[in-house]
């Protein structure tokens, strides 16, 4: 029999082993945390204490921010640490951790925004039963399904990936843990796995996409009959943006899940797996609520709230 040893703990991947690079990319990947926390936080305190904004939309907008400060804090901290520090190691149970979050995050990133590009759909093109449709019993009932799909679509892949055996190589040529990369390292036929990948790739993240089309097809269809040049101009501005960030975060995502896992090249992964870990979460704040006029106008009340209370206790 061939001598193998049962792997125990996984060696992720820097960009680069140079460490000028690696300070490099520490910083910039921290630099896009902390602005991605502070613009994300920013939202929701703004959306949370002005009730003006406890709508539906603006509660989704709430949900996906909280959504993405966790989704990024799973992958670019520990990131950072293997940058900077001599060791890359992390332990099974880490490692473990990392794609169940991973993959739960991205499944229900994916369904908010379908949830939201069915409620601007409805808002745009069917405002008279828009407080019927979008009530908040369904806007609440929508996220807990959304979450609930979310882990039970991660937990089935993680499950499915960890009963596996890994006597390989323990090195995972990314800078977090993904499905696609560990399956890489197993000893045993993956065919099953990589199957099973490909076709809830396809279902969700293609299932979605295609209903995110569609609502905007639909939206764009509505906006164009508007008189107002104005409004038609104001829609586009708001549309366009948010069908740019899904396009980027489903390509790039479709990129490392969908494609065989032979032929995927290691550097190209490690790409698109930046731009579907990072930079959907740094990029939704600006796109989804920080260009929006109604969240200005609610940072500036907040803003105004909290010094006229500061002068009031010190006066």
């Amino acid at each position: 029999m061939p001598n193998f040893t049962t792997v125990t703990e996984f060696l992720l991947t820097r960009f680069s082993g140079v460490w000028e690079l690696r300070v490099l990319h520490a910083i910039l990947f921290l630099l896009m945390y902390l602005a991605t926390l502070m613009g994300n936080l920013l939202i929701v305190i703004v959306i949370t204490f002005d009730w003006k904004l406890h709508t539906p939309m603006y509660f989704f907008i709430k949900n996906l921010s909280v959504l993405d400060m966790c989704y990024i804090s799973v992958t670019v901290p520990k990131a950072c640490a293997i940058f900077l520090l001599d060791s890359t190691a992390i332990s099974m149970a880490g490692c473990a951790a990392q794609i169940f979050l991973v993959v739960a995050f991205v499944t229900v990133e994916l369904l908010f925004l379908t949830i939201m590009a069915h409620d601007r759909y409805v808002a745009i093109c069917q405002p008279l039963h828009y407080t019927v449709i979008m009530n908040p019993r369904v806007c609440v009932q929508m996220t807990l399904a959304s979450v609930l799909s979310g882990l039970v679509h991660s937990g089935f892949h993680t499950g499915n990936t960890f009963r596996l055996p890994f006597c390989q190589s323990n090195v995972v040529h990314q800078f977090f843990c993904d499905l696609p990369s560990l399956l890489k390292l197993s000893c045993s036929d993956t065919l099953n796995n990589e199957i099973l990948i490909f076709i809830s790739s396809v279902v969700v993240a293609g299932g979605c996409f295609a209903f995110i089309i569609v609502s905007y097809f639909r939206i764009f269809s509505t906006v164009l009959k508007f008189p107002n040049r104005g409004e038609r101009r104001k829609a586009f501005s708001t549309c366009v943006p948010h069908i740019l960030v899904v396009t980027v975060f489903v390509s790039s995502a479709a990129a490392v899940y969908v494609k065989p896992i032979s032929s995927s090249p290691t550097f190209q992964d490690m790409l698109s797996s930046v731009f579907y870990s990072t930079v959907p979460p740094f990029l939704n704040p600006i796109i989804y609520s920080l260009r929006n006029k109604q969240i200005k106008e609610a940072v500036k009340r907040v803003m105004r709230r909290k010094l006229y209370s500061r002068k009031s206790i010190i006066f």
